[in-house]
């Protein structure tokens, strides 16, 4: 039998594996290089094998028409500006997700910091009505705070991707560790999909590339890439190269080919 989550699962993933570009940036960053007109990356990006996209309830409520791609509205934000940029605070509910025709929430978690404890109750309360509503949840997992010392351990990140699945989200979103052999432990201790963060601009294709093949390769069920491809002199071919690897299972090389 199917339900609302998977109807909704459905048009946020394909093949049950995610191509997705984060554009939650506006509220923490402002109008980032890329971002300036969030609206249109969606659309030059719909039909080159993007699957969806995660952005604010402003950005969502002013599209100019409707996208071919799952939605996930973002619903927890901080500023560059404010004296706790670490401290992400509820911005809309599930029935606004709804109301506003969203697939699926977004929710940022830091996890390591004294904001902690705060940002847990969120994603505990947050998962309950998205569950209610047979919602999709995706929780942003990251080892973030003044008890963290290194983002990247894979002892780190497994808590922390774990922390989101046993708090109720549907899909995880964390770092990669940056070996195929740790992140597969991680997968596999980790009882719902994970996807992984591009971080910073990269500074090259090749890197953003092979580390998404690697990815694939110890089980991560897909990308959320935000800088290296909105930020991308040609984000289309990005991510046609990104569909290449996700779902056609061709290498770095092979995909790398499709960017001029």
């Amino acid at each position: 039998m199917v339900t609302g989550v998977d109807i909704r699962l459905n048009r946020i993933l394909r093949e049950g594996k995610m191509l997705c570009i984060p554009m939650d940036h506006g509220i923490s960053n402002g109008p980032i290089e890329g971002l300036e007109d969030p609206h249109s990356v969606i659309y030059q990006c719909e039909n080159h094998g993007l699957t969806s996209v995660i952005i604010n309830k402003g950005i969502l409520k002013t599209l100019p028409k409707p996208t071919k791609v799952g939605i996930l509205v973002h619903f927890s934000s901080s500023t560059s500006l404010s004296l706790s940029p670490n401290r992400k605070m509820l911005t809309g509910n599930v029935e606004e997700a709804l109301r506003l025709g969203a697939d699926g929430v977004s929710l940022h978690i830091n996890i390591g910091g004294k904001e902690e404890p705060e940002m847990l109750e969120q994603l505990g309360m947050m998962a309950h009505k998205c569950h209610e509503w047979h919602v999709p949840l995706l929780a942003m997992m990251y080892p973030r705070g003044e008890k963290i010392k290194d983002p990247h351990d894979p002892e780190v990140v497994g808590h922390v991707a774990r922390i989101g699945a046993e708090c109720g989200a549907d899909i995880v979103k964390t770092v990669y560790t940056g070996d195929i052999d740790s992140f597969s432990k991680i997968v596999k201790s980790t009882p719902v999909p994970i996807v992984i963060a591009g971080g910073p601009k990269a500074k090259s294709d090749d890197d953003v590339l092979q580390m998404t093949e690697d990815a694939m390769n110890a089980g991560a069920k897909g990308i959320t890439y935000g800088r290296n491809i909105f930020a991308h002199k040609n984000p289309q071919q990005m991510v046609q190269a990104l569909a290449a690897i996700i779902f056609n299972k061709e290498t770095a090389k092979e995909a790398a080919k499709k960017i001029e």
